[in-house]
């Protein structure tokens, strides 16, 4: 049954064109102006890309410091032990501890965003693999959130360093910034994690890597993307 659409978001829709492609700049200029919630929407990218993620050496996945943050709080949570709890409080993490969070978590508590953990930890943190795993909340080395350093590593999740992965369709879902963002604000962040995505193109990815790239906001239609000529640009 198809979804029913309100009639704000019907008017608003009329102004995307659903059979064209846009440039990156005309998109990202074109999503602020599809506002219907009552909120400030969040800009979303969503790409599916030439991979095969059952295959480890098409797998894609890493980090970026998007310039202007994501406009969103992060809770972040530090698996540490030692002088590496206070290093990460005074980082900004909203929690830093080790058992006792181990613990919680145990028993359902998941007020938080990410988890950042130092090596040390690791092996305590495996027996919440099926816990924080099916969240995509494991701690991982490849997305920077398993660090001897972990107030670097503190700092920019909470600046807006996001960590990205391929699901098992090929596809990547991430935030990238406010509806109330400046567009050129947009326009950099969106550049910046384009570029992270093109430079870790798989050595066995065959054919177009971007298959398709649309924005769009929280509650708002999709605007897609010309991926031919936006590879150009990247």
């Amino acid at each position: 049954m198809a979804k029913k659409r309100g009639k704000k978001y019907l008017e608003i829709a009329k102004l995307v064109d659903k059979t064209k492609l846009y440039t990156a700049s005309e998109a990202l200029e074109l999503v602020t102006k599809t506002r219907t919630a009552k909120f400030v929407e969040t800009v979303e990218v969503a790409l599916r890309l030439g991979v095969d993620p059952r295959h480890a050496d098409q797998q894609v996945r890493g980090t970026v410091v998007l310039p202007h943050g994501t406009g969103k709080t992060v809770r972040v949570l530090a698996i540490t032990q030692g002088e590496n709890i206070d290093k990460a409080l005074e980082a900004g993490a909203d929690y830093a501890g080790a058992d006792e969070y181990i613990t919680k978590i145990q028993q359902g508590w998941f007020e938080f965003d990410i988890v950042i953990a130092t090596p040390d930890m690791m092996p305590k943190l495996g027996r919440l693999g099926r816990i924080l795993g099916t969240k995509g909340l494991m701690p991982n080395p490849k997305s920077g959130t398993v660090t001897a350093d972990i107030a670097t590593a503190v700092q920019e999740f909470k600046k807006g360093k996001l960590a990205f992965r391929v699901d098992k369709l090929g596809s990547i879902h991430v935030p990238i910034g406010k509806a109330d963002f400046e567009v050129s604000k947009l326009e950099e962040n969106f550049k910046a994690f384009m570029v992270e995505i093109n430079r870790l193109k798989p050595a066995a990815s065959k054919g177009q890597y971007l298959r398709t790239v649309a924005v769009s906001l929280t509650m708002g239609p999709g605007i897609k993307i010309d991926p031919i000529a936006l590879s150009k640009e990247l």
